[in-house]
């Protein structure tokens, strides 16, 4: 699993599926955790136009289907099991690269499909926090195991 975490942090973009404009829920955190590290990420919601995270205001997408670089898009998915499995197919057909299934957000049948139909599909009850692969525990450590691979790639 961690050679698709680092799979992961190799897009030039990120979404997150499930963002809030809450700071009390995890989509929220997860955005501002992006944003924390300055890296481009989206939010994709239904639920309202805009999230703001600090001084930031990220207009929203509706859907993975929106993304304006979908293969170069890593997304995070902090969703109930219930939606999680939609957007795994929406994201699959715009040809989104990776997925990393947050705690909570998925079931057997939703994890099976990001493994399989990705190329890189992070999700599982493993990882270092707990309670499965999370980008808010897992995360900085697969970013550097990314930015690792890429200078060994250019000293070659």
């Amino acid at each position: 699993m961690e050679a698709a975490a680092k799979t992961f942090f190799s897009s030039s973009h990120f979404a997150v599926a499930g963002a809030s404009q809450n700071p009390n829920k995890f989509g929220h955190r997860l955005l501002a955790w992006y944003d924390s590290r300055s890296l481009p990420v989206q939010p994709i919601t239904p639920s309202t136009s805009e999230i703001s995270i600090n001084s930031t205001r990220y207009s929203t997408l509706s859907s993975p289907s929106e993304l304006p670089h979908p293969t170069q898009t890593s997304l995070s998915i902090v969703t109930q099991p219930s939606i999680t499995l939609q957007i795994l197919r929406e994201a699959k057909q715009v040809g989104v690269p990776a997925v990393w299934l947050q705690p909570g957000s998925f079931d057997k049948e939703g994890l099976e499909y990001a493994k399989k139909e990705f190329k890189a599909g992070v999700g599982g009850h493993e990882g270092h926090g707990g309670e499965g692969w999370c980008v808010l525990v897992d995360g900085d450590a697969a970013i550097q195991a990314a930015r690792d691979t890429a200078q060994e790639k250019l000293k070659l």
